[in-house]
């Protein structure tokens, strides 16, 4: 049985990405944990020299009890008869104890809210479900709006074409069996990468793919192009990998299925490709 983990703060995206994770688990007869993470402010006890963090037993039970609450009327309304979803707290920095929660507990699908970020913001904050799809070992849905599981029969996959991602595209499979879907695989060409058909052909022969289309853009930047097919395609969903980049390389490079997720509009799968 497969655990699904839904951080969740009670937003607008939150419920979509909790509505999504009870279709899923009613397919895949898995499990849900919906985590909500309380961000107290610190204080400082002067006694040790400023050095011992002070949290209000009694402010952290009282707010926790009413998330318990909200999700009680959350579940009764979304999940009247799915019985396999539970509820836990966890208190501290939102990003850090999520990805603490998952280092312990091992989920093997994490499914996110997202409103997105832009400007400034995207620049130098992102999102919670940004930094989680660039540190999670395990798949992540980033949900804008929840759709049910009979509905995904359109998958668009950009890829690199890199012949070194047995793991990633084995999971990608996974993916689209669950669904049963066609994957449409996207070729970007850029100014400083440009290959030709005979490549995506190599691919997915490859990787043995089936029940696919093969499409190539060209755009001066990735993302964009992605962004641009997807929405022509009306595409149901997006699987993507990603580097997982984490520092200065990330804040150099930055990374395209993050930029996807904070962009789009459609639920997107991300899988951080391991080190080969």
């Amino acid at each position: 049985m497969k655990t699904l983990l839904v951080p969740c703060d009670f937003s607008k995206t939150a419920l979509e990405a909790f509505k999504f994770a009870i279709a899923m688990a009613k397919v895949i007869k898995g499990k849900i944990v919906v985590l909500h993470v309380i961000d107290l402010p610190m204080t400082y006890d002067s006694a040790f020299d400023g050095q011992s963090i002070l949290v209000d037993p009694a402010l952290y039970k009282a707010i926790a009890d009413d998330a318990r609450k909200r999700f009680g009327k959350l579940k009764l309304k979304h999940a009247k008869g799915f019985t396999n979803v539970s509820f836990v707290t966890e208190q501290g920095p939102v990003t850090p104890m999520i990805r603490q929660y998952m280092d312990i507990h091992k989920p093997d699908v994490v499914i996110m809210g997202t409103n997105g970020a832009s400007g400034i913001k995207e620049f130098f904050v992102g999102s919670n479900t940004e930094k989680i799809v660039r540190f999670s070992k395990v798949p992540v849905f980033a949900i804008r709006k929840s759709r049910e599981v009979s509905t995904v029969k359109n998958i668009v996959f950009p890829t690199t074409l890199q012949l070194n991602q047995r793991d990633f595209v084995k999971r990608l499979q996974e993916l689209q069996r669950l669904f049963g879907a066609k994957l449409h695989i996207l070729y970007v060409n850029t100014p400083s990468n440009f290959v030709g058909d005979g490549e995506l052909n190599d691919y997915v022969k490859h990787y043995q793919l089936t029940n696919y289309t093969l499409n190539m853009r060209s755009n001066r930047h990735e993302q964009d192009g992605i962004i641009a097919f997807v929405n022509e395609r009306k595409a149901d969903m997006i699987a993507m990998a990603t580097h997982a980049r984490k520092g200065l390389s990330h804040f150099v490079s930055g990374s395209i299925a993050e930029d996807v997720v904070n962009h789009i509009n459609c639920p997107v799968w991300t899988y951080a490709l391991k080190k080969s």
